[in-house]
């Protein structure tokens, strides 16, 4: 008699879900989409602030703030329902491993969903930096500084940060099929994403917003933010996200839980 994984159960729902809502209502696909960006720029917004505010205390203490801070997006994108291009990387692979939709449909799903995060990420971070703490900004702040070192890296160096990176968020999405308690499952999330946070790692959507968000709060004056620059960082990011979330994660724990064995997640 064969076995079956509860937790891969609840993604082959999510793939269907997937399916109908970008077969049959495309337009709330995208929008859905672009609201995983919103949720994205508010927590780096807030994280960059109060990071700037923390280095004005003491050195090294703006690192931690950020990462904390930020990664209360994951906990509003995934309780509020959006689309996240690098956490569909792991569904779609696990839809085809498991015969439940075809390459073809994966590539619709999947990068529709990071056109539509890179869109809302562009507007979303536009709009907030119109606001107060994003105007008339210090040239030497921690935010500038940041970006200006993510967009310094080596190839290779973009490449292994997005892997972890993308092991690290969908590790947390799996945690969160998991849990069945809020009380624990928000706590767990946090946690879990302030690995990659606070270590620096290239998450490809959640650089969407934070470029831009440095590029328009700077007036476009970060001194190596070139157009080139930026597609470097994105294009390696992505590669290494696709590594981390679809290979490492997606695949192995597909594998793992495929129903011929009693020890299953």
């Amino acid at each position: 008699m064969k076995t079956y994984s509860p937790m891969f159960e609840q993604i082959d729902g999510s793939i269907t879900k997937k399916v109908d809502l970008i077969d049959n209502h495309f337009v709330r696909y995208a929008v859905r989409a672009m609201l995983a960006c919103l949720f994205l720029t508010l927590g780096t917004a807030v994280a960059f602030w109060i990071a700037i505010q923390g280095e004005n205390i003491v050195h090294g203490l703006g690192k931690m703030l950020y990462a904390f801070m930020f990664s209360w997006s994951l906990v509003m994108i995934l309780y509020m329902n959006a689309e996240l291009g690098t956490s569909n990387m792991l569904y779609v692979t696990v839809g085809v491993y498991r015969k439940k939709i075809n390459v073809a449909k994966a590539l619709k799903i999947l990068f529709t969903c990071v056109l539509f995060n890179l869109i809302g990420g562009v507007i979303f971070a536009y709009f907030v930096s119109l606001t107060g703490p994003f105007l008339n900004m210090d040239a030497n702040n921690y935010m500038f500084e940041a970006i200006a070192a993510k967009l310094d890296k080596s190839t290779i160096q973009i490449i292994v940060e997005g892997a972890f990176a993308n092991i690290v968020v969908n590790t947390a999405v799996l945690v969160s099929l998991r849990m069945k308690d809020d009380g624990g499952k928000v706590p767990a999330i946090i946690f879990i994403i302030f690995i990659f946070a606070f270590l620096g790692y290239e998450h490809v959507i959640a650089n969407f917003p934070a470029f831009s968000l440095a590029f328009f709060a700077s007036g476009g004056t970060i001194a190596n933010m070139t157009t080139g620059a930026v597609i470097h960082n994105l294009v390696f990011a992505f590669i290494g996200n696709y590594i981390g979330g679809e290979l490492i994660i997606g695949l192995v724990y597909a594998w793992l839980d495929k129903p011929n064995t009693h020890y299953l997640d």
